[in-house]
């Protein structure tokens, strides 16, 4: 995993040996390419540079190369930093605990659903799956599929149905029940349908969710940036959850969408199987980014 961003920072120090130094400027400049060929955008691949070079400075204006992974670190670790704090999503305050989720057609938002419906399972609770992307049939048989398999409850209406009345059925649902959780599924927006960005706003306005998370896939790249800030104008939404991370060579990405969005990262999709989702912890990122730092 994130083999590429290694590789490409490995390179910056290939020339050298252990005693050698760096110059500040060229320490910046090496960074900037070294963080922009790993899919961290250009804006955020500036300010970590500046970053790294200020405390280069600190440091007298040079560094060793065995300080190097270290100091670079350092610098990224603030982008996560100054991102607001997570809502412990495994503790809530109420029940039912409404969790709506958006995302594009392709990103593994369905997929992604069932399995945390299964981490939720498997942590003692008790989950329900609002079906409503009622614009394709192929998402609620999708659902039929995935949680007849974990044995998690389903609501669902017939395709073409309001999406919002599905979710409302699910609240109900779970709420004579006391159940733990509602996880409602939406319709892939698909680029300039208004149409389908309106039955998002409604689905908010009825569900009143308690915490709304975008799925976005690591394999976009900084598409999945653009996405982020599209959806972030339309509807708005407090956090994100990665797909395919365990796919992204060059690892990157998750640095670009914490600094630009400043959402927390939620969830991780680490592999094909049901049981392959993660909390996200941003000291496991960074010592996978840099493995031999400290």
């Amino acid at each position: 995993m994130f083999e590429a961003f290694r590789k490409r920072l490995g390179s910056v120090l290939s020339s050298r040996n252990a005693d050698e130094t760096f110059r500040k400027s060229e320490l910046g400049d090496r960074v900037l390419e070294a963080l922009v060929e790993s899919d961290v955008s250009v804006s955020v691949a500036e300010r970590i540079s500046e970053i790294t070079e200020k405390t280069a400075e600190k440091a007298g204006g040079k560094i060793t190369q065995s300080q190097m992974f270290s100091l670079v670190k350092r610098s990224v670790k603030s982008v996560f930093d100054a991102v607001e704090p997570a809502v412990d999503i495994m503790s809530p305050q109420k029940k039912p605990y409404i969790v709506m989720f958006l995302g594009v057609n392709g990103g593994g938002k369905t997929t992604t659903i069932a399995k945390l419906a299964a981490y939720l399972k498997r942590n003692g609770s008790r989950v329900v799956i609002s079906a409503s992307d009622t614009f394709r049939a192929g998402a609620i048989d999708q659902l039929i599929h995935w949680t007849s398999e974990i044995g998690i409850e389903l609501i669902k209406h017939d395709k073409g149905s309001d999406p919002s009345a599905v979710a409302f059925d699910a609240i109900n649902h779970a709420t004579a029940r006391k159940m733990d959780y509602v996880l409602i599924d939406t319709a892939g927006r698909m680029q300039n349908n208004k149409n389908l960005v309106e039955e998002m706003k409604k689905i908010k306005r009825v569900a009143k969710p308690d915490l709304t998370l975008l799925i976005l896939d690591a394999m976009i790249g900084q598409d999945a940036l653009s996405q982020g800030k599209t959806f972030m104008g339309d509807i708005g939404f407090d956090g994100l959850v990665i797909t395919k991370l365990d796919t992204d060579a060059k690892g990157g990405l998750l640095i670009s969408l914490c600094y630009e969005l400043k959402k927390p990262v939620y969830f991780i999709g680490t592999g094909q199987k049901v049981d392959d989702i993660m909390e996200f912890d941003s000291k496991w990122y960074l010592d996978r980014l840099f493995p031999e730092s400290s």
